[in-house]
């Protein structure tokens, strides 16, 4: 049986929204975040982050920096007795504002990222979930064939409902997802 996954956007959703986040200082989790990945590995769920950095092609931030970001995200979930199985992240920079366009089959709403993880981690991928703040992260999750379910925290509380499921933060979504479990 192949694998399924909780797939979690970054910002917003595993730590708190700072806006083109450049300072390895200013990484900070959401509360309730490393206790929602532990109890998601501890099921059985892959736990992969799944991020748009832009601030790579805006060049704010080289990707040195953004291991440096990862370091201390990795840190903090450390300290809280957990880790995240695999992190993706496409440096694009959007040329354009609509969410719901996609301009590279990498950038969220792009499903490219899902499907790399899926491949490389042998998921399948209507067997999983996309959490995020974003409507990019509903749209990626609904291309890869994932179910969806947007958290309220970051910039989630600007989302339609248009989705499978919500949740007022990871934590809350945590729990969605183990009791809904994995039939779609």
């Amino acid at each position: 049986m192949r694998n399924r996954a909780a797939f979690l956007d970054r910002d917003g959703t595993v730590i708190k929204l700072v806006h083109h986040l450049t300072d390895p200082g200013d990484v900070k989790l959401i509360d309730g975040a490393g206790d929602a990945i532990r109890r998601l590995r501890a099921a059985d769920w892959k736990v992969i982050v799944i991020t748009n950095q832009s601030v790579i092609g805006r060049g704010k931030l080289t990707e040195a920096g953004l291991a440096n970001v990862h370091a201390v995200m990795a840190a903090q979930l450390a300290a809280d007795g957990t880790e995240v199985d695999d992190l993706y992240f496409c440096p694009l920079a959007p040329t354009q504002n609509d969410q719901r366009v996609i301009e590279d089959p990498m950038r969220k709403p792009g499903p490219g990222m899902l499907l790399k993880a899926a491949q490389d981690h042998d998921l399948d991928l209507a067997r999983s979930w996309m959490v995020g703040d974003s409507l990019s992260d509903m749209l990626a999750g609904r291309n890869a064939g994932c179910r969806s379910l947007v958290v309220r925290t970051g910039y989630g509380h600007k989302v339609e409902t248009d989705f499978d499921a919500e949740a007022a933060n990871l934590a809350e979504a945590a729990e969605i997802i183990l009791k809904e479990g994995d039939a779609p």
